[in-house]
């Protein structure tokens, strides 16, 4: 029998996964981090993008989180984000618009925009479309 360990993925709004896992990918503050069953305790920031949890050998799930804190138990995953959601129930057009549009405010040399606002969004929607684009590379 393969060891497992929980995970729970929730964000402000609501629990979006709880189940066991073999294996869990998160993108850490410092670099994206693997964990296992028994893994050594870790507290970590988490930047925006996807974090995806192998159920079993066929079956992964993928999510998309905004940011948050990722806590890390020898038998426990928390992954407490800002935002998250299914990597499957992205708008892609929204994200393609929210790209387009932090774009354009990057290009807006008048100084009446937010450039760290505009990077932030930017991040988000790439993020996003790079989690869809996984997702539909596995064929999931």
């Amino acid at each position: 029998m393969t060891m497992t360990i929980h995970v729970d993925i929730v964000s402000a709004e609501q629990e979006i996964f709880s189940g066991l896992a073999e294996m869990v990918f998160a993108p850490a503050e410092l670099g994206e981090v693997g964990i296992t069953p028994r893994h050594a305790p870790l507290i970590s920031k988490l930047n925006p993008g996807e974090v995806r949890v192998k159920v079993s050998d066929k079956e992964y799930q993928e999510f998309y989180v905004s940011g948050g804190i990722l806590e890390v138990q020898p038998h426990l995953v928390t992954v407490l984000a800002d935002t998250a959601m299914r990597a499957k129930d992205i708008d892609e057009a929204a994200a393609l618009q929210a790209k387009a549009e932090a774009e354009e405010a990057l290009n807006d040399k008048s100084g009446k925009i937010d450039y760290a606002t505009a990077q932030a969004r930017l991040a988000e929607a790439m993020m996003q479309l790079r989690a869809l684009d996984r997702l539909r590379k596995r064929g999931s």
